[in-house]
């Protein structure tokens, strides 16, 4: 297979073509002025010498009249060696030719480029007498080789010219493409270097063209997107390894230890009820899981249908009412709204704020639901601030304000904010936390029927 050109090899030959042809057409431009002005002053010193003919040859209408002028048309001849004379009859018989072997003329009067013999000539044929049809006809010859040698030496020149030209500048031109796509070697070096390991490297903006400058702070937002994905992934990577170590190791150590010894059916019953909720809540972690990647892909398309926000948010307090009574916490809705979403999707997100606030609310305290003008949809509890750097990394995957604090079954994962933030999204919607007074809100924003 053919190897295909660099891209400097390309811009080097075309550098070398475009000096050729533009040398090329100025020699060809010069070449063809030059030989015009050859036939312009060839004509104007064979139309002086016509007259100097015409003079000495006044009155001659036949060979023998002809013959009385020869000695000074001879002696005139003989001080331009450059010049020849040839005098023929009207009928077309020669009367007169100072050399021999000169070539004919065309069929037509005027100026003429001949050859003869190794000898160029610029003919300039013409009646001795312009209003006599049977006057003799006079045909000058002026020797021009010496003006041929000029312009055939002069095309030569022009052929080398446009050779070296072209050669210089492909030379000249491979150097500075080189030069130019420096840049560009550079770009592919650093994106070369890039692994797993060094996702930090950057581009050198500030040293590059204009023109590669816009690229270059792409190519660095590119690498800056894949080195926070990369830490990610790496982080969620970390958190899954470390949310299953656990459940698994109870599952191994729970049915080791039941293994150690015979026992009765009923403690065998227990043993697997103790691992079947360490599986339900491993079956449940990865399903969340599996949601959020589908997230992630743009893969959540929610089924819009019409929906009464007040009659959702009722059927969920209703739901987590004796929660609620329990842990002493009261449940209130504010407010009503309609929206076009999934019913399924967006009742998921609301039940996970609602779990999250039953969890951060202390007995005594209060959850509130306000449904607002614009949909926009707060859950809000009362309970302990969280710093406001703290807030949005909430909806992180994993994320635990409070490290030393245990969860216990199903928010062992701490997936639920990251879930609901997806389902918001996936409704072009918004959210965000907010923390205030004593009361943590999470506000959803939804767009207005889309």
């Amino acid at each position: 297979m053919m190897r295909r050109l660099s891209l400097g090899s390309r811009l080097a030959l075309l550098f070398a073509a475009c000096t050729a042809s533009v040398s090329l057409g100025a020699g060809l431009l010069f070449s063809r002025a030059s030989a015009q002005h050859f036939v312009e002053l060839d004509q104007q010193l064979l139309n002086g010498r016509l007259s100097l003919m015409r003079s000495l040859l006044d009155g001659v209408d036949s060979q023998a009249q002809l013959a009385t002028r020869l000695p000074a048309l001879l002696g005139e001849l003989s001080h331009q060696s450059d010049l020849s004379l040839r005098i023929d009859a009207a009928d077309g018989t020669a009367w007169f030719a100072s050399r021999g072997a000169l070539p004919a003329v065309p069929e037509h009067n005027g100026l003429a480029t001949l050859h003869s013999q190794g000898v160029d000539y610029r003919s300039l044929s013409t009646p001795l007498e312009a209003n006599r049809p049977d006057s003799p006809q006079l045909t000058l010859y002026l020797d021009i080789t010496h003006h041929q040698h000029f312009l055939q030496g002069m095309q030569r020149l022009i052929w080398l010219t446009v050779g070296l030209s072209a050669l210089a500048t492909a030379l000249l031109g491979a150097w500075a493409a080189r030069r130019g796509l420096q840049p560009l070697r550079q770009m592919g070096t650093v994106a070369a270097s890039v692994n797993a390991r060094s996702l930090t490297t950057r581009l050198p903006v500030a040293a590059m063209p204009e023109e590669l400058a816009e690229l270059a702070g792409t190519v660095n937002a590119m690498l800056q997107r894949l080195d926070d994905a990369f830490q990610r992934l790496s982080a969620f990577s970390a958190d899954i390894a470390h949310e299953l170590r656990t459940p698994l190791s109870n599952l191994l150590t729970h049915t080791q230890v039941t293994l150690t010894r015979p026992r009765s059916l009923e403690e065998y019953r227990e043993a697997l009820h103790g691992n079947l909720e360490e599986l339900q809540w491993m079956a449940q972690l990865v399903n969340d899981m599996l949601y959020l990647a589908k997230a992630d892909h743009g893969l959540l398309m929610p089924n819009r249908q019409a929906l009464d926000l007040a009659s959702e948010v009722d059927a969920l307090l209703e739901y987590y009412a004796p929660l609620a009574e329990e842990a002493e916490v009261r449940l209130l809705r504010e407010g009503e709204a309609h929206t076009e979403g999934d019913r399924h999707m967006l009742r998921r997100a609301l039940s996970n704020l609602l779990d999250n606030a039953l969890r951060f609310t202390p007995a005594g305290g209060e959850i509130r639901v306000t449904l607002e003008p614009g949909l926009r949809i707060v859950v809000a509890n009362q309970g302990g601030a969280i710093a406001p750097p703290l807030l949005e990394r909430l909806f992180d995957r994993f994320y635990r304000a409070d490290p030393a604090r245990q969860e216990g079954s199903s928010e062992h994962a701490r997936l639920g904010l990251a879930i609901t933030r997806s389902i918001v999204q996936a409704h072009g919607g918004s959210i965000r936390a907010e923390c205030a007074d004593g009361w943590t809100r999470f506000v959803i924003e939804l767009p207005d029927r889309p």
